[in-house]
């Protein structure tokens, strides 16, 4: 195996491989990525740890012999990234080592047989469907916040996909708040099919796409779901669970409609957090016409109160919620104002655009200050 290709080609695509790769392995070859260059001098880079795989691949100017191999992950980015940007490295593998040549620097890498390195069946593809990247990232950008960490009901460490014939519907829930964003688009399914990405697979896919038209092609499988561009491959297992009906958890017959300026709120609940309770981060809202209160204190006896003005006719209302919940959620709506529908001080709020267009709806459970 023998090829030259310049450190700006190589270097985004091993760094993207390499996000895929855990620190701590029990196999020796997962810390590895598998270089393969074959006979149409197109290089692929593949990363994994089992639950995803994360293939990149780059073309190869000028000659070359092909073959396989795999090296040190981290080790191979470091050593891109000290070299110049403008430099040229030439890769030999000259017994079981990788050679690796740049100017006046000479690096030799300990290798380990491609044929150990685990490769993830190709399963039937159920379903597939295309879409632009930047939709498929606005989805994600828009709901990952709410997903669980490490909580004992391991389905919620993970993003729900639901796939119908006319939307493609994304929701992430803690238990505590819920994310849902829709994109209206024709898909050859004829019953609702739902799927869970794990954690990582979700977060690993979101760093992959670009803002750009570009399509991205999915195939959802029973096992796994891979989404392939021109540029990489990704390729996640499932969460074999049950997802909770969220359809259950959308607050219903919210007749306080509070309409006011997203920015503004935001910032106050911003300015507010900073002296909530550091472990609870608990603020009161209190709500009478076209003006909400935002209070907040700790056990240092320190308080703090803002004053926004909103759109609101109704009976006044105080409820508490966890502002850090409705920083996340004001961070990413996607319009100038929003909507928040509440019924009681013990009921859950719902967060929307204000003008109705947007396909994303927020559900924050209330808390008792």
């Amino acid at each position: 195996m023998h090829f030259v290709i310049s450190r700006e080609a190589i270097l985004k695509p091993l760094q993207l491989v390499t996000g895929v790769v855990e620190r701590r392995q029990t196999l020796p070859v997962l810390s590895n990525v598998l270089l393969s260059l074959d006979s149409n001098s197109m290089l692929s880079i593949t990363g994994t740890d089992l639950e995803v795989e994360l293939i990149g691949r780059v073309s190869v100017d000028g000659p070359n012999r092909p073959g396989e191999i795999t090296v040190p992950a981290r080790k191979l980015v470091d050593i891109c990234k000290s070299l110049a940007e403008d430099a040229k490295l030439e890769f030999t593998v000259d017994e079981s080592k990788m050679v690796i040549k740049s100017g006046r620097s000479r690096f030799s890498l300990a290798t380990l047989a491609a044929s150990d390195f685990p490769n993830t069946e190709e399963e039937p593809g159920t379903i597939e469907l295309s879409l632009a990247q930047k939709d498929l990232k606005a989805l994600l950008d828009g709901t990952s916040f709410a997903m669980a960490q490490q909580d004992v009901r391991y389905y919620l460490n993970g993003m729900l996909f639901e796939l119908a014939s006319s939307y493609l519907r994304v929701v992430a829930t803690d238990g505590h708040r819920l994310a849902m964003q829709t994109l209206h688009m024709q898909n050859a399914v004829d019953a609702p099919i739902q799927l869970i990405l794990p954690r990582k697979g979700v977060v690993e896919l979101g760093r992959l796409l670009s803002l750009d038209q570009e399509s991205i092609s999915m195939v959802f499988g029973r096992n796994h779901v891979r989404a392939r561009t021109k540029d990489f491959t990704f390729t996640s297992k499932l969460v074999d669970g049950k997802f909770p009906d969220y359809n259950r958890v959308l607050p219903k017959g919210g007749d306080k409609i509070v309409v006011g300026d997203r920015n503004e709120l935001r910032q106050a609940f911003t300015r507010t957090s900073i002296l909530s309770n550091e472990k609870y981060r608990g603020v009161r809202i209190l709500l009478t016409d076209n003006e909400v209160r935002i209070l907040a204190n700790n056990p240092d006896q320190e308080e703090a109160e803002e004053s926004v003005s909103v759109d609101y006719k109704g009976e006044a209302l105080e409820v508490g919620f966890n502002v850090s919940y409705l920083v996340d959620v004001l961070s990413v709506l996607g319009s100038e104002r929003v909507k928040i529908s509440l019924l009681d001080s013990n009921s859950s709020a719902l967060l929307e655009a204000a003008d109705g267009t947007g396909d994303a709806l927020y559900v924050v459970m209330p808390m008792r200050l």
